[in-house]
């Protein structure tokens, strides 16, 4: 700060907060920095963006536009509502998930501004700042986004994809000290597309009964699976362990910008009875909740919903995922992961083959530059050395981008013939 003799500052130096300069979200840090320039002559194709809507091909359906709307020209809900969300919508939310094992009221539902706004409404009420937390690495960028936001530290237990991607548990184990907060479990995944079966599931709750650690279970992705997967809420599985789900209309219903996601408490142990609901009502205030118009409309939305809407979104996340599979497990150099459900497809790259590349970044830009063809490096998700893309496009385009990304490894790749990949 630039003082004058009286104590006047002598010019305009307006700072930031400590806070606003730690924090970062790192695939916009790395993506931002990337100096992408496409082949003019080529038709770009953004496989990076984890939205469903973005191509058009998916929307959501008119059962839903119907229920919004009336709200909106009903012109009741226009004004505040509790912080926690409407009755009417957390009641909706608690009998959409309401399980044998894990019953709920509306008393257990807190509505947010998104799953985002849920995830980091359960971290502040979890961790402390110089508290840890688990996170699975690969993972979703905001874990560490509000780690740094609130100086708490992301330890990333590793997932392995020669597994489906599940969860390293004796890693996962090591990292815990008496500073940990609190384990976050993503299934189905965000970016592996990986789906944790029930022994796994029971496996994790297991460690976390041991050590006395809540979990925070991001169900964004929630029935997202592929025929001969099963989703098991983590509710089902924690019988003896706390859990906070966070769960939200933004990916099955193909409604990320409607922002209204919610937190379920589970909690069978009476561990969160004394501070974490009255801290979990206290975060609600700082914003006075998500969208009205949208939670007026939420009991419709879950009542009217036909069930074939979801079989047609999922049936193009799963095709293009086989297709992805089929072409790639064919390039050599390159190790493709099947998923079981979400909308991600991740695949490894072996730069002994690539060696023209330092890494997947470098991998990443020069795609770009050649083929017009956008995927998110794994080094977004602590994860380098693979790439992440979406499965939401349509087939046509799928086919292309697979095209050229296939003429883009036989360009460059400098080792012998073969094929690989993960099923």
């Amino acid at each position: 700060m630039t003082e004058s003799q009286n104590g006047k500052r002598s010019k305009w130096t307006v700072s930031g907060s400590d806070m606003a300069m730690r924090t970062h979200n790192p695939i916009r840090a790395i993506v931002d920095g990337l100096k992408l320039e496409p082949n003019p002559d080529k038709e770009f194709i953004a496989l990076s963006l984890g939205d469903p809507t973005l191509f058009g091909n998916l929307s959501t359906c008119e059962e839903m536009r119907e229920a919004v709307c009336d709200v909106v020209t009903g012109m009741k809900n226009n004004g505040y509502v509790p912080a926690l969300g409407m009755e009417s919508a957390r009641e909706a939310v608690a009998k959409e998930f309401s399980i044998p094992e894990s019953p709920l009221t509306f008393k257990d539902v807190i509505l947010s501004c998104g799953c985002s706004g849920a995830i980091e409404m359960a971290l502040l009420v979890l961790a402390n700042p110089g508290q840890n937390v688990l996170v699975p690495c690969p993972g979703f960028s905001i874990y560490r986004t509000l780690a740094g936001s609130y100086q708490f530290e992301p330890r990333g237990y590793k997932l392995l994809p020669e597994k489906s991607w599940e969860a390293d548990l004796e890693h996962m184990e090591s990292l815990i000290d008496d500073k940990t907060a609190c384990i976050v479990v993503n299934s189905p995944s965000n970016p592996c597309g990986g789906v944790f079966n029930k022994e796994h599931l029971e496996d994790i709750c297991r460690i976390a009964e041991r050590h006395r650690l809540p979990i925070l279970s991001d169900e964004v992705y929630a029935d997202m699976v592929f025929p001969g997967q099963d989703f098991h809420p983590l509710s089902s599985i924690a019988k003896n362990v706390p859990v906070l789900t966070c769960g939200g209309l933004a990916k099955r219903y193909l409604v990320p910008g409607w922002r209204l996601g919610w937190i379920l408490i589970h909690d069978p142990c009476d561990a969160f009875k004394d501070e974490v609901r009255q801290g979990l009502m206290n975060l609600s205030t700082r914003i006075l909740g998500p969208c009205t118009v949208i939670q007026a409309a939420l009991p419709r939305i879950f009542s009217e919903t036909p069930s074939d809407f979801y079989t047609k979104s999922m049936k193009v996340f799963q095709e293009n995922s086989e297709l992805i599979y089929d072409s790639l497990s064919h390039v050599p150099g390159l190790f493709p992961v099947m998923p079981c459900g979400a909308m991600y497809f991740m695949f490894g790259i072996d730069m002994d083959k690539f060696d023209c590349f330092k890494d997947d970044m470098a991998f990443v830009t020069k795609l770009v530059e050649e083929e017009s063809v956008f995927c998110l490096p794994g080094k977004c998700f602590e994860y380098p050395n693979f790439v992440r893309i979406v499965t939401s496009l349509p087939k046509e385009k799928t086919v292309i981008a697979l095209q050229r990304i296939t003429e883009f490894c036989a360009r460059h790749y400098q080792g012998e013939q073969g094929s690989n990949g993960i099923k």
